[in-house]
């Protein structure tokens, strides 16, 4: 074992996570005292209880938000003055980055030098940037005649429920709290019970930077306890949600249940990396797809598990895709150079492993891993695993697996490449290598996805908006497209006498 990996696995043993609720502004227990446990991934033992909220820790939660919204000790200040919290809470998260990445590493599962370069550090640009973005936000007047002044504002919406998945713990919640607390609205933060502490920690350091008592408010707990109670709030004026569709779908029949709140889903994914023969670089390509589907372990809804490859370049890029896959092969997520941790939970590893036999059965072929690793540790370890031979009707390239399994489809010309990446029930994103400039803007045209990167994956930017077609959700995250979200439209007509 490395120094740097023993001195992780040192700090690990001697840290103690609170898993107390936060509510107008304190640690407390849960309204019956009930806990659940909470286990790394990395070995299965326990990390520490964690409160059980339910449906009255949501309603003291919600209580607490509305108040600080109603007496407007939040959405009251000018957008200046929140601009300088949030910017003051970036900073404590950064001041903070080792402690977090730690919580974050032994929560999910992600490798520690991932969570220390990736995730600490986005999750504070993101708060930084709506903070900065705020007063620069200006409302409009519309073009009437010149006997009215009609004025269109912005206005925060009220209390905001937040639900984010356990992939990026830390950045999924960002993207929720940035637009909606920069807006001046009050946010109660459902995070999932598989990641709760950085969510949690992450509340104490608002209130320590100035985000007021009741602003800001984090209830983790089971979904069909805490979350549909969140849901199902009537005091609560919005949901902003990231996860499955299944449970995007229930996301909009509570709405429509209570009292027709709005929901955003940004939801699941099936993305299509499309390789024509004419690609410069095939052997980039093959880089940038390994690293796309098998970082964070595959436990990313933008995963592009769905490789369409032209015909008579797929040896040379099958050859090359193959190498790459050795580069992730699991190993100790505190180890600061390992590429790939551990699955989230026993639960998701026994379902991508159900799906790698699903697509053994349905006549695809294992050309790379396909297999548990690491089971003396206690862990749950996939290998990263390659399908040839698939078909586009075929389970594994219908379904999102949520792990470290990707499957090559064939392809003899561009317009069946198109015709097999949007016969998916999912847009979230896609992506065109072609050296032909008038084939990459042909085709991104086509393809009918939310995001659609050329000859790369995954750069990104906060300034540019996330989100997918059809069943990848609806409504953005990021960018300055994230506050109409969390934001009320209101026309102010003034009548102006001759």
């Amino acid at each position: 074992m490395s120094t740097q990996s023993t001195s992780w696995h040192a700090r690990a043993a001697s840290l103690t996570p609170d898993g107390r609720l936060f509510i107008n502004g304190e640690r407390v227990a849960a309204a019956d005292g009930q806990t659940f446990a909470k286990h790394s991934p990395l070995n299965g033992q326990l990390l520490a209880p964690v409160a059980r909220g339910q449906a009255a820790d949501v309603d003291a939660a919600v209580r607490a938000a509305r108040a600080a919204f109603a007496d407007r000790r939040w959405a009251g200040q000018p957008p200046r003055a929140r601009k300088k919290v949030l910017q003051r809470w970036a900073e404590l998260v950064l001041a903070a980055r080792e402690e977090l990445a730690l919580l974050e590493t032994l929560d999910m599962g992600k490798p520690i030098a991932h969570s220390l370069a990736v995730d600490v550090p986005a999750t504070a640009n993101c708060l930084a940037w709506y903070g900065e973005a705020i007063d620069k936000v200006y409302d409009e007047i519309a073009p009437t005649a010149d006997t009215a002044l009609a004025l269109i504002t912005r206005e925060a919406m009220g209390v905001i429920g937040a639900i984010v998945p356990w992939n990026y713990p830390l950045i999924m919640a960002a993207w929720k709290l940035g637009p909606a607390l920069a807006a001046g609205n009050s946010v109660v933060l459902k995070p999932s019970e598989k990641s709760p502490f950085t969510a949690l920690r992450l509340a104490e350091l608002a209130v320590q930077a100035g985000v007021p008592p009741g602003v800001f408010n984090v209830v983790p707990g089971y979904g069909q306890e805490a979350g549909e109670a969140l849901a199902l709030h009537m005091e609560v004026d919005a949901i902003g949600f990231t996860g499955s569709t299944r449970i995007g779908r229930r996301m909009l029949a509570c709405a429509a249940e209570s009292n027709l709140k709005r929901v955003y889903n940004e939801l699941g994914g099936k993305s299509a990396f499309v390789v024509f023969n004419d690609a410069k670089d095939v052997e980039a390509a093959a880089r940038a797809a390994a690293g796309a589907v098998f970082y964070n372990q595959g436990e990313s809804c933008n995963a592009p598990t769905r490789l369409l490859v032209q015909q008579d370049v797929l040896p040379a890029f099958m050859a090359a895709l193959q190498d790459e896959a050795h580069k992730y092969l699991p190993g100790d997520p505190l180890n600061q150079s390992t590429e790939m941790g551990a699955l989230v939970d026993a639960g998701q590893m026994s379902t991508v492993l159900g799906y790698i036999h699903q697509g053994q059965a349905e006549g695809a072929h294992i050309a790379f891993g396909g297999r548990r690793v690491r089971t003396e540790t206690g862990g749950y370890f996939v290998e990263p695993t390659i399908f040839e031979g698939v078909r586009n009707d075929m389970k594994i390239a219908r379904e999102e697996i949520f792990g470290p399994v990707l499957g090559v489809i064939p392809f003899a010309n561009e317009a069946e490449a198109v015709a097999l990446a949007n016969d998916s029930v999912y847009g979230l994103q896609a992506s065109v290598w072609t050296s032909q400039l008038d084939r990459a803007h042909r085709v991104a045209r086509a393809l009918r996805a939310g995001t659609v990167h050329v000859n790369q994956y995954d750069e990104d930017d906060i300034t540019v908006p996330f989100g997918g077609y059809k069943q990848s959700g609806n409504g953005r995250d990021k960018s300055l497209h994230a506050l109409d979200k969390y934001t009320e439209l209101k026309t102010t007509w003034l009548r102006i006498s001759d």
